[in-house]
């Protein structure tokens, strides 16, 4: 993995998400509220855990404290991403294999490379914006498509109108 690879399929963790938070954001109160007997309940708590294991990561790779949020996911989960986004910017290839170390939730102290995290990261989001969008689909709603190939024609599509 490259500094460049990283960064981009980061960026595409970020359209993905912010794509789905929006539709999610459109279905009525009562939807997004309701326990569809998942995991992790419904939609919204759905959403929930990848905020909350996106903000995790992003002080692990940053060696902050993360701190929970009051703020509305609407809020508080774009600032992680834009958090996510501008550490990328900063990184540089030789930066990846590096292995850091930290504290999973339980405090069981762990070990990961950069590379091993961001690819964590990105998988992690995709896998439960999967349910998220099932979920959708059992309330009659349609998800927006977010598949990486999606993201890459869109980025083909702007390259070519700059």
């Amino acid at each position: 993995m490259t500094a460049e690879e990283a960064r981009r399929h980061l960026r595409y963790s970020t359209w993905a998400s912010r794509r789905l938070l929006d539709a999610v954001l459109a279905l009525p109160a009562e939807q997004r509220a309701r326990d569809l007997g998942t995991s992790h309940k419904g939609v919204m708590e759905t959403l929930g855990h990848i905020l909350m294991a996106d903000r995790a990561w992003l002080h692990r790779v940053l060696g902050t404290a993360a701190e929970p949020s009051s703020e509305p996911i609407e809020v508080e989960w774009p600032r992680i991403q834009r958090g996510w986004e501008e550490w990328a910017a900063s990184i540089t290839d030789a930066d990846l294999p590096r292995v850091i170390e930290f504290k999973d939730l339980r405090g069981n102290p762990h070990r990961s490379a950069i590379c091993d995290i961001v690819m964590h990261v990105v998988n992690h989001g995709t896998l439960h914006r999967g349910q998220v969008m099932a979920m959708m689909r059992q309330l009659g709603a349609a998800p927006p498509p977010t598949d990486l190939i999606f993201f890459y024609r869109e980025q083909l599509r702007e390259q070519a109108n700059a």
